[in-house]
């Protein structure tokens, strides 16, 4: 009886997939971040959950308190600027260089936020990072945001960015030759975008991707969904709530732009690092992606990271596991500019 006890107490917990724990400094960041008592954004308008402190705000707090400093990576120039976007709109940017004389690679740097949250403050920690690992321009860009703006609004104009990348890098001591794109979760999947549309409408190819968590499905009963369901920074609810800001329809969803992993033809895609993150609703997904990129022929370096949340990719400061990813991302960037 007892045998037969404790099989059913074992099936109905393999049921309920259980989410892995944070490692110690990444659990010293989500306590930092708690501490600031972010408020769930799936109660709250797009225009609140901006105001929202973010998982970076976490690191700093957790900087203050271990009275180090909380100053940026530093590296050789920073310039805010603003482009002409695709509505006519501006785009804002900000371009990053590293130490010497160039002309330098050059890689677009898309950040996260669902579409909906974040800005080029709240992503600078990688963008400066790549700079100085890849010894490359990099060019980081905002973009329009939903639901003011609704789909494909921040993928057109993240591909407008990339075009303006390509008829202007020359002017920041740039090599046109040698564009790369990089994203972060939502930029991600808007990194994969932008190297689909220059397929399809013959436009200059990436050298190379760097995919950080892609968003590239819109399953939410993936493995990882299912384990991750209430994980921190990012959970279910808070992905299904960024999809409603930013699509105008569920049809979206079909759009290879928006789910590449279920939607898009990857032949021909430039060589891509794909990085994930254990505890992470976006994990499988990515890991899926990886694998349909190397199924059709694409040259994919793929890790997942574990012990790590979304977002670990910017916190070098202060978790060991964004260093060696950023390692990574910048050896697959220096692999991509020497072709």
């Amino acid at each position: 009886a007892v045998k037969t006890a404790v099989a059913a107490a074992t099936a109905a917990f393999s049921l309920h997939a259980v989410a892995a724990e944070p490692n110690p400094q990444m659990r010293e960041v989500l306590d930092a971040h708690a501490s600031l008592k972010p408020k769930d954004i799936t109660k709250l308008s797009a225009a609140e959950a901006r105001k929202q402190p973010s998982p970076a705000d976490g690191v700093k707090a957790l900087l203050k308190k271990k009275h180090k400093s909380t100053a940026p990576e530093a590296v050789a120039k920073v310039e805010n600027r603003s482009i002409d976007g695709p509505a006519g709109n501006k785009i804002p940017i900000r371009v990053y260089w590293p130490k010497g004389e160039g002309p330098f690679p050059v890689a677009l740097y898309i950040h996260g936020g669902g579409w909906v949250i974040a800005d080029l403050d709240t992503y600078d920690a990688s963008p400066r990072a790549l700079a100085n690992a890849a010894h490359a321009v990099v060019v980081s860009t905002h973009y329009r945001q939903g639901p003011e703006h609704k789909f494909p609004a921040a993928h057109d104009d993240t591909f407008a960015a990339y075009q303006w990348v390509l008829a202007h890098g020359a002017e920041l001591k740039g090599n046109t030759e040698r564009v790369a794109v990089v994203g972060e979760s939502a930029g991600g999947n808007m990194a994969l975008a932008v190297a689909l549309q220059a397929r399809d409408k013959k436009v200059q190819m990436p050298a190379g991707l760097v995919l950080v968590y892609p968003v590239s499905s819109y399953d939410f009963e993936t493995p990882s969904y299912v384990e991750n369901a209430d994980a921190k920074p990012l959970n279910r609810d808070m992905m299904k709530w960024f999809f409603e800001k930013y699509m105008k329809s569920p049809d979206d969803a079909k759009n290879a732009l928006l789910t590449p992993a279920t939607n898009a033809d990857l032949k021909g895609m430039p060589p891509t690092t794909v990085i994930t993150a254990e505890i992470d609703p976006l994990r499988s997904e990515g890991a899926t992606l990886a694998d349909k990129m190397k199924k059709a022929g694409v040259q994919v370096d793929y890790k997942n990271y574990a012990g790590v949340t979304h977002e670990f990719f910017g916190m070098a400061a202060v978790v060991d596991e964004a260093r060696q990813a950023q390692r990574q991302a910048a050896e697959g960037l220096k692999r991509a500019f020497a072709k």
